[in-house]
């Protein structure tokens, strides 16, 4: 796999108790800008190891929105495309999937939110 192939799952809190996924390619960064302008919200932040583990299930490097404790919505960036691979909850662990697929069976957004790193 190359590196825009790795899905990154980054976990944003939009406000108290409301948090969504972020899927990211690997070359590349969350845009703030891009991503707050998106979500029509002025702040987000990311949580600490403590709350994405509360709020997920998962141990940071290991988070995927595949059986969080909580189905958070899904943006996934425009750039998820073919065949790509992502965390499956467990350190060493990952799924590989079309992004069609993936997108479908999450029921994801797509929208321009990364910036190359």
């Amino acid at each position: 796999m190359t590196p825009e192939q790795i899905i990154k799952t980054i976990v944003v809190r939009r406000g108290p108790d409301d948090f969504l996924f972020v899927l990211v390619p690997g070359d590349r960064v969350i845009s703030w800008p891009k991503l707050r302008s998106h979500l029509d919200v002025n702040r987000l932040s990311m949580p600490d190891a403590d709350d994405a583990f509360r709020v997920t299930g998962y141990e940071r490097g290991t988070i995927t929105p595949f059986g969080s404790t909580t189905p958070w919505p899904v943006l996934a960036d425009v750039r998820v495309s073919g065949e790509v691979s992502i965390g499956g909850g467990a350190h060493g662990t990952s799924i590989t999937v079309q992004s069609t697929d993936l997108i479908s069976a999450l029921g994801a957004d797509t929208a321009d939110v990364t910036d190359p790193v």
